[in-house]
């Protein structure tokens, strides 16, 4: 029972490994670049769910990146992911008015820090490497997480927690 049990998280991490990268390249137009919309991170707000969904947030990053983006994006790009769903994970208990809204925070906070300030402010060729393009990129890409992660994040964990088949599936 124990093995089955392990089975089943390894295929439903395989499985959301390769949603998230499969929106992401589909959606690649939206999903990297200097304003990104990249509406596979509201899988980031699975870690709420186990730890186990970080290595599927994370792996599906990592494929994401490497198959539609630059080596840089591969390594602060996955990183970010890594320290985000972490900390969703961190405070996956936390709620207001019965969201995981305060989960949603460390996705938006890292991702703009991390991608918008740092990556796209200094390793892309050709950027304007100063404060206000950092706080520009961190503020589009921040942006986009809210959206991505604080309202569809939000929403897909609350549709998973009301729904009994979903709930079953990801718990």
């Amino acid at each position: 029972m124990q093995k089955t049990n392990r089975t089943r998280r390894l295929v439903r991490c395989a499985l959301l490994a390769a949603v998230y990268t499969v929106l992401c390249l589909v959606l690649g137009y939206a999903s990297f670049g200097p304003v990104q919309f990249r509406i596979a991170e509201a899988l980031v707000m699975l870690p709420v769910f186990g730890p186990e969904y970080i290595v599927s947030s994370v792996l599906g990053c990592f494929l994401a990146n490497l198959l539609g983006s630059t080596p840089i994006d591969v390594i602060f790009g996955t990183a970010a992911t890594l320290v985000a769903a972490a900390g969703t994970w961190l405070l996956r208990n936390v709620r207001i008015r019965g969201l995981v809204i305060p989960a949603s925070l460390p996705p938006v906070l890292v991702n703009a820090v991390i991608v918008g300030a740092l990556e796209l402010t200094f390793f892309v060729p050709d950027a304007a490497a100063t404060l206000p393009a950092a706080a520009f990129n961190a503020l589009t890409v921040g942006l986009g997480e809210i959206i991505c992660c604080s309202v569809l994040g939000v929403g897909l964990v609350k549709l998973i927690e009301t729904n009994p088949a979903l709930r079953e599936f990801f718990h």
